[in-house]
C-alpha cells in the first residue's frame, strides 16, 4: 500500500511539473514562393491563314428557256468559247412548226385587212358622192381597224415563235471557260435547267471557307497575301464579300478576295490566303498563369500590400502557342501569379518576383 501511494504522488509530481513547463509556440509557416507577372495590355496583330482556290469573279448558270430533248452538244467542260457561240442545241421541230403557223396566220390576217382597207375606201368614195350612208362608213372603218389590230396580233406571235425557235440553241453570253457541264445528248432538258457553268474572262477572285470563330469580334485587315500552291510570285488581295450565312454542313463562312490583275492565274488553282486582323489593345499572359474557377479560365491576382493572392475570372480572347490573351479580368499593373497558381489558395500570402508582361 506504501509502494502504491508513493507511486501516485510521483506521478502528480510529474504531470504538475509538466503543466508548468513553457509550451513551445508553432512556427509561422513560410510564404510560398511564386513566380509572378506585371502585366499591361500590349496593341497585338495576330495572323491567321487558310486554303482555298481561284474562281471567276463573274459565272453564268446557262440554260434553255424552252423543254426539248438535247440533239447535240459542242462543247465541254474546260473548254474557251467566245460570246455568241453555240454550245448545245434541242430538237426544234415542234418550235419550226410553231413558226410555220404564225407566218400562216399573219399572212391571213395582212389579207384580211387589205380586203378592209379596200372596203373602207369603197365606202368612203361612196359617201363623198352622197351614194352611202354614214353608218355604213363607220362600219367599214370598224372592221378595217379590227384587222390591223389582228395584224398587229399575229405579227408579235410571229415574233415570238421566231424568239422561242432560236432559244433551241443554247449560246454563251460572254467570252470565258466552261467550269460544269449538266446534260448529255438524248436526255430531255427543262426549260431552266442548268446546262453549264460559264466563268467569264476577266478579274479572278480566291474563295476560302473559314471557321467561323475566327470572325466573331474581329475584323480582317484590308492587306492579303494569296500564294499558289504551285509556286509563283504573291498576288494582292482585299476581302471583296463575306456570306452572311454560314455553312450548316462545315460550319465555315465563305470568303471571297478579290485579286489585283492575275491573267496567268488559272480557274480552280489551289492557294494559300494569309491575312492579320487589325491591331486590338489586350493582355497576353503565359499558359503556366492559368487557373480554373467553377469549370471557367482564371488567374491568381496578388495584392500588392498584404502579398495575398485571390483568384479572378478572366475573358480569354484567343489561345496562342505558349500564351492565351485576355480582353477583360485583370488590369494593367496588377501582378499575376505565373509559376506555381496549381498550389495556392484563397488568401494565401506568397513571395515573388514579378517582371513585367
Amino acid at each position: 500500500m506504501q509502494r502504491l501511494i508513493t507511486n501516485a504522488f510521483l506521478a502528480f509530481s510529474l504531470g504538475f511539473l509538466a503543466a508548468c513547463a513553457p509550451h513551445e509556440e508553432t512556427p509561422p509557416k513560410a510564404a510560398r514562393h511564386v513566380g509572378a507577372v506585371v502585366v499591361k495590355a500590349t496593341e497585338v496583330s495576330e495572323e491567321v491563314s487558310t486554303t482555298g482556290e481561284i474562281d471567276a469573279r463573274v459565272q453564268s448558270d446557262l440554260s434553255f428557256r424552252v423543254s426539248g430533248r438535247i440533239t447535240d452538244r459542242f462543247v465541254d467542260v474546260g473548254d474557251r468559247v467566245k460570246a455568241g457561240q453555240v454550245l448545245a442545241r434541242i430538237d426544234a421541230q415542234e418550235q419550226q412548226a410553231d413558226l410555220q403557223v404564225a407566218v400562216a396566220t399573219l399572212a391571213s390576217a395582212v389579207a384580211q385587212q387589205t380586203q378592209a382597207q379596200q372596203a373602207f375606201d369603197r365606202q368612203q368614195s361612196l359617201f363623198t358622192t352622197g351614194v352611202t350612208t354614214r353608218a355604213d362608213l363607220d362600219s367599214a372603218r370598224e372592221s378595217l381597224l379590227r384587222a390591223k389590230a389582228t395584224v398587229e396580233s399575229e405579227q408579235a406571235q410571229l415574233d415570238t415563235a421566231r424568239d422561242t425557235l432560236s432559244q433551241t440553241d443554247l449560246v454563251a453570253d460572254a467570252n470565258g471557260v466552261i467550269t460544269a457541264r449538266n446534260a448529255e445528248v438524248g436526255q430531255v432538258a427543262q426549260a431552266a435547267q442548268l446546262i453549264f457553268t460559264l466563268a467569264h474572262d476577266g478579274p479572278r477572285d480566291a474563295v476560302v471557307n473559314i471557321d467561323e470563330s475566327l470572325l466573331l469580334g474581329r475584323e480582317l485587315a484590308g492587306d492579303i497575301k494569296v500564294h499558289l500552291l504551285s509556286g509563283g510570285p504573291s498576288m494582292k488581295a482585299t476581302v471583296r464579300e463575306i456570306s452572311p450565312t454560314i455553312d450548316s454542313s462545315s460550319a465555315t463562312v465563305r470568303i471571297k478576295l478579290a485579286l489585283e490583275d492575275v491573267p496567268w492565274a488559272q480557274l480552280g488553282s489551289p492557294i494559300v490566303a494569309i491575312a492579320h486582323y487589325k491591331p486590338q489593345s489586350v493582355i497576353e499572359l503565359p499558359w503556366s498563369s492559368m487557373a480554373s474557377l467553377a469549370g471557367q479560365p482564371a488567374v491568381w491576382v496578388i495584392d500588392p500590400e498584404t502579398k495575398a493572392v485571390s483568384i479572378r475570372p478572366v475573358d480569354v480572347i484567343t489561345y496562342n502557342s505558349g500564351r492565351f490573351s485576355i480582353r477583360s479580368g485583370v488590369k494593367p499593373g496588377e501582378t499575376v501569379v505565373a509559376t506555381g497558381a496549381n498550389f495556392l489558395s484563397q488568401g494565401e500570402v506568397v513571395a515573388f518576383e514579378g517582371t513585367a508582361q
